[in-house]
């Protein structure tokens, strides 16, 4: 009931300010939320917009489309390779925004996928890859930038990661398994069940340990400490490409036709939460406001769970890039 208040009552305000030079990276933005994100910060003067998409075609597609409509200067967007189920393409798209870039002041981590069906990127599900360690290894490679730019131009740089409030639709039963085991278990799962049902539940898993892995970076880079803002925003139900491998049929179509925002609609709160200040570190925002994430997340054992997801999630950065999660929260 709270969701389809929410998607009736909230209406995202529409981005307004100024973003005149401003650095704006955003992921998977070729279509959909990303996309139109980047045809907001465009419209209101960014001085550069990174597309960063795993198709180079698709995004200069998307490019000459926002270049039509908004009539931004010709160098204002550039597209850059970003494949996030590959980690070397990763951690290649980290090190050319160290040095290419002289700062960055927005980073959306927007890109994701929902597949119909099991498939395997470095050793993990895809939906885990993708959605969860790509993304918080992109997001601890990306910190340094941040914090760099915060000093050299006395700003406050924002990272926000693209959430959805499907995560507070599982039950997460994976959570107890053994101690270092709870990636395995989902691995395992993804590869026995390949039900509709189970599908769904691990895709609001893969967007449920984003959150925890946030909560867990805002600690170990709090507020205070370090001059950047980390946070979460979910757009609600909208229409985009992210679940295209779904076929929900007729009733599908008529429940999103009624509830669904449109995909311009959804990506204000992407523009809106990373426009927020201290006060949003480490929070999940949703209607364009902080909210309490999954009872999963903040209830009792949430604490432990958090804990137990960032050390299996350390483990396998420092498996891509040896002291680069330590070095990134350290400083």
């Amino acid at each position: 009931m709270h969701f389809l208040l929410g998607q009736f009552l909230v209406r995202p305000p529409y981005p307004t300010g100024s973003y005149a030079g401003k650095t704006i990276i955003i992921t998977g933005s070729n279509q959909g939320l990303g996309k139109e994100a980047a045809r907001h910060y465009a419209r209101l003067g960014a001085s550069r917009i990174i597309l960063a998409v795993r198709s180079l075609d698709k995004g200069h597609d998307a490019k000459h489309d926002i270049e039509h409509t908004t009539q931004c200067g010709p160098n204002t967007l550039q597209v850059w390779q970003l494949d996030m189920a590959s980690y070397s393409s990763v951690c290649q798209f980290a090190a050319r925004v160290r040095s290419e870039l002289d700062r960055v002041d927005i980073a959306l981590l927007n890109a994701g996928l929902a597949p119909a069906r099991h498939a395997v990127a470095e050793g993990n599900e895809v939906l885990f890859t993708v959605n969860c360690i790509s993304t918080v290894l992109l997001a601890v490679q990306l910190v340094p930038k941040l914090q760099a730019t915060a000093a050299r131009f006395s700003v406050r740089p924002v990272m926000c990661l693209t959430s959805s409030v499907a995560h507070t639709f599982t039950p997460f039963a994976e959570k107890s398994a053994p101690e270092g085991q709870i990636f395995a278990a989902l691995n395992k799962r993804a590869a026995t069940d390949g039900s509709y049902g189970a599908r769904e539940d691990l895709y609001s898993i893969s967007k449920l340990l984003p959150i925890l892995a946030v909560r867990a970076m805002a600690e170990k880079c709090s507020a205070s400490k370090a001059p950047i803002t980390i946070n979460l925003a979910d757009p609600g139900l909208c229409w985009s490409g992210l679940a295209r491998d779904f076929s929900g049929g007729v009733g599908n179509w008529l429940f999103m036709t009624v509830v669904a925002r449109s995909t311009e609609v959804g990506s204000r709160t992407l523009v809106h939460a990373a426009a927020q200040g201290p006060e949003s570190h480490g929070c999940y925002l949703s209607g364009c406001q902080i909210e309490e994430p999954s009872p999963v997340i903040t209830g009792p054992g949430g604490k432990e769970l958090q804990e137990r997801v960032w050390k299996e999630l350390v483990t396998q950065l420092e498996a891509i890039q040896p002291g680069g999660t330590t070095n990134a929260l350290s400083g």
